[in-house]
């Protein structure tokens, strides 16, 4: 996976960017919260990216902070919602007003949204409360929140659904684990239930 993107900014057309990055240019799409925060062209930036790979492209999307990654990669797990419409999200709401929508139970505000139906924004209702409190969290304790999300991707990767594999790491307290141990831990816990 491409993590971040270093390099010299030649050319931004909402949702699309140009990076020049050592020679080698990258076609990255970016929310335009990120594009407001944007220097001139000609100038070196970072991008914090996610590269989605799918059977006819390979696309990666580029974002100013590592929080609004987070957000995006949260949004992409729910149900129905895919890249693009995550980019949507976080390109028409902060992702403040966005928590506060969903702590709120909200989902009006949402529908405002392009793209956002009423059953898509309840679902993003619910399905994101957990995963706001995990990402806060996460932002509180530093490096953890890298552990955990790693811990929480590979957990969705064997087959656990989103909700399930928030609840098997949240039952454990510990701060200091590697992500293979909160691994360890969540399947075992998983098995004694």
């Amino acid at each position: 996976m491409i993590g971040f993107l270093r390099g010299k900014l030649l050319r931004k057309q909402p949702p699309l960017l140009l990076l020049d990055v050592q020679g080698i240019g990258y076609e990255v799409e970016a929310p335009m919260s990120t594009f407001y925060d944007l220097p001139d062209t000609g100038t070196e930036i970072e991008l914090h990216t996610h590269l989605v790979v799918r059977e006819d492209a390979h696309i990666l999307f580029g974002f100013a902070t590592e929080s609004e990654r987070r957000m995006f990669r949260s949004l992409i797990r729910v149900n129905g919602v895919g890249p693009r419409l995550a980019l949507t999200i976080l390109s028409g709401i902060s992702a403040d007003a966005f928590a506060r929508c969903v702590r709120d139970n909200d989902s009006a505000a949402l529908t405002r949204l392009p793209g956002i139906g009423k059953k898509t924004a309840e679902r993003l209702v619910v399905e994101m409360r957990d995963r706001l409190d995990q990402m806060q969290g996460e932002a509180a304790a530093g490096s953890t929140g890298s552990t955990r999300e790693e811990a929480m991707s590979a957990l969705i990767a064997l087959g656990y659904k989103p909700a399930e594999a928030s609840r098997m790491l949240q039952n454990i307290k510990e701060t200091d684990l590697s992500s293979e141990e909160l691994i360890r831990r969540a399947l075992q816990g998983a098995v004694r239930a």
